[in-house]
């Protein structure tokens, strides 16, 4: 997500460039049809290390490693600064493999993997990201996201459940790649409480796949104020995301995707920082409570005192703010 805007430049400044982005599978649904893309190599590391011992697996390195191969690029922006990226970036077999200097990498030792260094612009992921252009010669211009440009095909189930609700409605994402970015059920249930309360707005609380009992939880200490929306795709998840009024959830995937869009976002956040890794160009829609061990960058199995802290009177506060600023 907080790639995209490198993608934009290129193709802007680019437009008869052959551009192609190597993506986990997991992320492929975002980028496939993309306008702007040329070519999708898609990988599945973290499958592939589980499963080496499976024909299968030796059968997608092989495809991916001549669809590689065949792309040959000219030009390769290692947009991670890890071991992972990097030794993608050194497989293309590419001369000019650019990326951000050995100190301001996630794995300063991934640095062996390039060619040229650049020294970032900014503290965000994002300008981070867009720093790599300097390489490219290309000048310095704000974020540009594509929103327009993003998942432009809706299924027909998720319109067909949009046709069914009634009135406007907030989304809550309570899920979260990590345990410590995911806000109490109980807690956002009450958020939800709160809000269809004071503003007459119910929520949905999505459910991507192995989501579902943690939205459940939500919805049963919502009172009745919430409902479980199960989102069984990328593509189904964005057709509500653009609609929402407001979206809420901790620093993950779908507020950023929601950012991306154009929609009102709330990310509270613990163990990273609003400054490297909140909604873009947008404190207000970040909320976080400070404490001596916040912003760790620490993997954790559950939720810690950095979002625990945040009461959902706190929450819906914000929320509210957020909604009349949107209002205009």
């Amino acid at each position: 997500m907080h790639a995209l805007p490198v993608l934009t430049a290129l193709r802007r400044h680019l437009p008869h460039a052959t551009l192609g982005w190597v993506v986990e599978s997991s992320m492929a649904p975002l980028l496939n049809g993309h306008p702007d893309l040329d070519e999708l190599l898609v990988v599945n590391l973290r499958t592939w290390r589980r499963q080496l011992h499976r024909r299968s697996t030796w059968a997608e390195m092989r495809d991916f490693f001549l669809g590689l191969e065949r792309f040959a690029p000219d030009l390769v922006l290692d947009l991670m600064g890890n071991h992972k990226a990097g030794a993608l970036a050194a497989l293309t077999l590419a001369d000019r493999r650019v990326g951000v200097a050995r100190r301001f990498r996630r794995e300063p030792s991934s640095a062996i993997w390039i060619s040229e260094s650049v020294v970032p612009r900014g503290e965000h992921s994002v300008d981070r990201a867009l720093a790599l252009l300097d390489a490219v010669g290309l000048p310095h211009e704000p974020a540009d996201f594509g929103g327009s440009k993003l998942l432009r095909r809706e299924p027909a189930e998720a319109l067909d459940k949009l046709a069914s609700t009634e009135g406007q409605r907030l989304l809550i994402q309570p899920g979260a790649g990590w345990g410590n970015k995911r806000y109490p059920p109980e807690s956002w249930g009450q958020v939800a409480n709160l809000l269809q309360r004071d503003l007459g707005l119910r929520s949905w609380v999505a459910a991507g796949p192995g989501e579902e009992v943690l939205a459940d939880e939500v919805v049963a200490a919502s009172d009745g104020s919430a409902e479980t929306l199960v989102a069984p795709t990328l593509a189904f998840l964005a057709t509500f995301l653009r609609r929402a009024r407001l979206v809420m959830g901790g620093d993950t995937g779908p507020i950023h995707l929601a950012h991306a869009l154009g929609t009102p976002v709330l990310c509270l956040m613990g163990p990273t920082a609003p400054e490297t890794n909140g909604p873009y160009g947008d404190r207000e829609a970040a909320l976080w409570h400070p404490l001596p061990c916040s912003f760790c960058h620490k993997r954790f199995d559950g939720s810690k005192l950095c979002l625990t802290a945040l009461h959902p009177g706190e929450v819906a506060e914000r929320a509210r703010l957020l909604l009349q600023r949107a209002a205009g």
